[in-house]
C-alpha cells in the first residue's frame, strides 16, 4: 500500500495534469475560433479578426464559454501561478488553516467566526450572495465534528457550488494523534484538545466569473477590480496638431490625477495604432467596471461620458465632479451586482412539500429545500431517484446530456416556517422517518 505523502503527490500530479488538459483545450479553440470584433473595432490597419470574440453564447454552451473566456481574459495564468504551493491538497487550493482550544464552545465560536469571514469575501467583495448552513454527515468533512458551509448558486445551469467551509474537527484527530494540554482548572490532568479546519481556494474567482460574466467577457464587482475605471481618449484624428493632442492628453493625465486622489484605481489606455472600439471590446473583455471617454467635444463640454460594464448604461459626468460621482458609482456598480445575483438565487430556491415538483425544480434550474431525515442512506437514495433524461447541459453532438442527481448542499441556519417536529415526515417518498430540518439540495459541481 501506497504511503500518504506517496498518494497526495500522485494526486496532485494527476490534478495538475487534467488541469493542464483543460487549458490546452480551451486555448485551442480559442485559437481556432473566428468571430467578428465585438462592437465592429479592430486595430487601425489590422485584420478584423484581430480580437477573437467568445464564440459562443453563456446561455446555449456554458462550458465552452467558460472555458474561452478564462482564456480570453487572461485568467489562465493566474490559475497557473497559484496551484502548487500546498502539497497534498487540490492544485485550486488557497491555504488551509488549523486551530486547537480548550473547550467545545470555543471551537464552536471560531468555526462560525471564519464561516461569516469567508461568507464577507463572497457576499461583500465579490458580490455573490450565500447560503450560510451546516452539511449534513454525508457531506461533511472526513472525520470531522461537524462542517459549515457557505453555498453559492449559478443561474445558467441552475448548479449550485460549495462556497468555502470551515470545520470543527472535535476531539477526533487530538485523540489519535495525541494532541493534550494541560488542564488549566484541575492540575496535573490533561485535555484533548478541540480542534478546526478551515480553508479557502480559487474556486471564489471561478464562482464570480461564472456568475458575473456575459457573452461580452469578465464583470468584475468594483472593489476586487485591479483597475476601477479606465481612461480612453476618443476624437484624436490625424488632422488635430500635435498641440492640439498635447492639450488633450494632459487634460486627461488631470483627469487621472484627480480619481486617484478620491481614491479611485483608475488608468488610461493611451496604445496608439488602436480604434476606440478596439480598447471598448478590449476593456470588457478585462471586466473593467466603468469606461471614461474623454473627447473633444466632452472637453468642450467640460464633462466625461461614461460607460458601465455591468449593464451597459452610458451618461455623462461634469469634470468638476469626477471626484465624488465615479465612487458613488462604483458603489452603485457593486450593489447592483448583488442584487441581481441574489434575486436569481432567491426565485430560483424553492421551498417544496410535494415529492413530484422535485424532479421538474431541478430542470428549471432550481435547488430545493424540502424536509429531510439528514439520514445517509435516504441522501445517497434521494441521489438516484433525481437523475434525469432531461435538463442537462448540452454535448458536443447538440443534444442534451443526462443530469446528475441531487445531493444535499447545506442544512441552511435560517430555517423556513412548516416543518413541524415529531410530525413532519421526509419528503422521500421511500423514507417514511421523521424530518429534522429542511435541507437545500441540488444539482452542484
Amino acid at each position: 500500500m501506497a504511503e500518504p505523502q506517496e498518494q497526495s503527490k500522485s494526486a496532485l500530479k494527476k490534478a495538475e495534469k487534467q488541469a493542464k488538459m483543460a487549458a490546452a483545450k480551451a486555448e485551442k479553440a480559442a485559437k481556432t475560433a473566428t468571430l467578428p470584433v465585438v462592437g465592429g473595432a479592430a486595430k487601425k490597419g489590422g485584420d478584423s479578426k484581430e480580437i477573437i470574440g467568445i464564440t459562443v453564447s453563456k446561455e446555449t454552451d456554458f462550458p465552452q464559454w467558460y472555458q474561452e473566456l478564462v482564456i480570453k481574459a487572461e485568467l489562465v495564468e493566474y490559475y497557473s501561478e497559484e496551484k502548487e504551493h500546498v502539497e497534498g491538497f487540490a492544485p485550486e487550493l488557497a491555504w488551509v488553516t488549523k486551530a486547537a482550544h480548550l473547550t467545545e464552545k470555543l471551537a464552536e465560536e471560531e468555526v462560525l467566526q471564519i464561516l461569516e469571514l469567508y461568507a464577507g469575501v463572497y457576499e461583500q467583495l465579490l458580490a455573490v450572495p450565500v447560503v450560510r448552513g451546516r452539511k449534513t454527515e454525508n457531506e461533511k468533512f472526513a472525520g470531522g465534528y461537524w462542517t459549515s458551509t457557505c453555498e453559492a448558486y449559478i443561474p445558467t445551469n441552475g448548479r449550485g457550488i460549495q462556497g468555502a467551509t470551515s470545520h470543527a474537527l472535535g476531539q477526533n484527530f487530538s485523540k489519535m494523534f495525541d494532541i493534550i494540554v494541560e488542564d488549566p482548572e484541575k492540575k496535573g490532568d490533561k485535555i484533548h484538545v478541540w480542534q478546526n479546519s478551515w480553508g479557502l481556494s480559487t474556486r471564489v474567482i471561478g464562482v464570480m466569473v461564472m456568475l458575473h460574466g456575459d457573452d461580452k467577457g469578465l464583470v468584475l464587482p468594483p472593489r476586487v477590480s485591479k483597475i476601477q475605471a479606465i481612461i480612453i481618449p476618443v476624437g484624436i484624428t490625424a488632422k488635430m496638431s500635435p498641440e492640439d493632442k498635447d492639450t488633450h492628453m494632459k487634460r486627461v493625465d488631470e483627469i487621472r490625477a484627480s480619481l486617484k486622489s478620491a481614491k479611485v484605481r483608475v488608468d488610461v489606455d493611451s496604445r496608439e495604432g488602436y480604434t476606440p472600439g478596439f480598447k471598448f471590446a478590449d476593456w470588457e473583455m478585462k471586466g473593467v467596471p466603468l469606461r471614461l471617454e474623454f473627447g473633444p467635444k466632452d472637453a468642450a463640454n467640460s464633462v466625461v461620458s461614461y460607460a458601465r460594464r455591468d449593464t451597459g448604461a452610458k451618461g455623462a459626468i461634469p469634470i468638476d465632479e469626477l471626484v465624488t460621482q465615479v465612487p458613488a458609482l462604483l458603489q452603485t456598480i457593486q450593489q447592483d451586482l448583488y442584487n441581481k445575483a441574489d434575486e436569481a438565487y432567491k426565485s430560483h430556491r424553492l421551498q417544496l412539500t410535494e415529492w413530484e415538483k422535485v424532479v421538474p425544480a431541478l430542470d428549471s434550474r432550481n435547488v430545493v429545500l424540502i424536509p429531510f431525515c439528514e439520514e445517509p442512506p435516504c441522501e445517497e437514495r434521494i441521489k438516484e431517484m433525481t437523475k434525469s433524461e432531461h435538463g442537462g447541459e448540452v454535448g458536443p453532438d447538440g443534444r442534451q446530456l443526462p443530469s446528475m442527481g441531487m445531493k444535499s448542499l447545506c442544512i441552511p441556519f435560517e430555517q423556513p416556517q412548516g416543518l413541524v417536529q415529531g410530525e413532519t415526515k421526509c419528503l422521500n417518498p421511500e423514507c417514511g422517518k421523521l424530518a429534522k430540518s429542511w435541507t437545500m439540495f441540488g444539482r452542484s459541481y
